[in-house]
């Protein structure tokens, strides 16, 4: 089986299970295209813990974790199963690489997680399981826990970050349509970053980047890109699958990154 690419999807606001923009079809012609894998590792901005940890859940329950939207999202379920075992593999392989680790076997799917799924799988057929966004880590060590999971690409495994390109929700509200010029200059830089291979760059993105305050006041939606970037194989470049901007100035970018 050939090594699948890593992947960064922006997983927008709850809404995006029911309003799929451009974006939703391009991912799952992008899953079409590349056939079903083994297995997902997901990192999601919307679990967080102290230590990195792993879900090792077997049959993950579809968790709402939102309040205020129509009813209807509220119906979804995502049942894909678990897989305690390949769980095992991942807290062993993260050891291996000096990053002590930890099982969680109650841990549900957040939205981060399901929604983007939801597109791409809509069987909910394929093993998923969720690694945890270590509270207080910055870019350097977020790209080491995906560097440390490379090799499970070799088995079929996708490893997966999701988040936002940009994700200011205090502008949420402001009515804009267009794309705010601070997301198109924000997401662009990012995008030729990740084009020439420049991971300097990108891990001090915040003195580097234009408008990545106001793109990322906090910086807990875009850390799980860096986590796709330590998963991809080396020499890979990005295969952008989407540059859609919701409610102008959700960036909706999702990448591949193809060798």
């Amino acid at each position: 089986m050939k090594p699948l690419p890593s992947l960064f999807v922006s997983h927008g606001a709850p809404l995006f299970a029911v309003d799929a923009g451009s974006t939703g079809p391009a991912l799952r012609a992008w899953a079409q295209a590349h056939g079903k894998p083994s297995a997902i590792v997901v990192m999601s901005p919307h679990w967080m813990a102290r230590t990195p940890t792993v879900m090792s859940t077997p049959a993950p329950q579809t968790w709402h974790d939102f309040g205020g939207f129509p009813p209807e999202l509220y119906t979804l379920q995502y049942p894909a199963p678990g897989n305690p075992a390949l769980a095992q593999d991942v807290v062993g392989l993260l050891q291996a690489a000096g990053i002590e680790a930890g099982l969680d076997n109650r841990r549900p799917f957040d939205h981060g997680t399901w929604v983007p799924l939801l597109h791409m799988y809509p069987e909910a057929d394929v093993p998923v399981l969720q690694l945890a966004l270590p509270a207080n880590w910055g870019p350097a060590q977020v790209y080491a826990l995906g560097r440390a999971l490379h090799p499970l690409r070799e088995r079929g495994v996708l490893l997966m970050g999701t988040g936002s390109m940009t994700h200011n929700l205090g502008e949420f509200f402001g009515g804009q349509t267009e794309a705010a010029p601070y997301v198109i200059e924000f997401s662009r830089w990012v995008e030729s970053r990740i084009a020439s291979g420049d991971t300097a760059a990108l891990l001090d993105y915040r003195r580097q980047a234009p408008h990545a305050q106001r793109a990322h006041p906090t910086e807990d939606h875009f850390l799980p890109l860096f986590f796709a970037l330590g998963a991809a194989a080396d020499g890979a470049r990005p295969d952008y699958l989407s540059r859609e901007v919701m409610y102008g100035m959700l960036a909706m970018d999702a990448f591949a990154m193809e060798v």
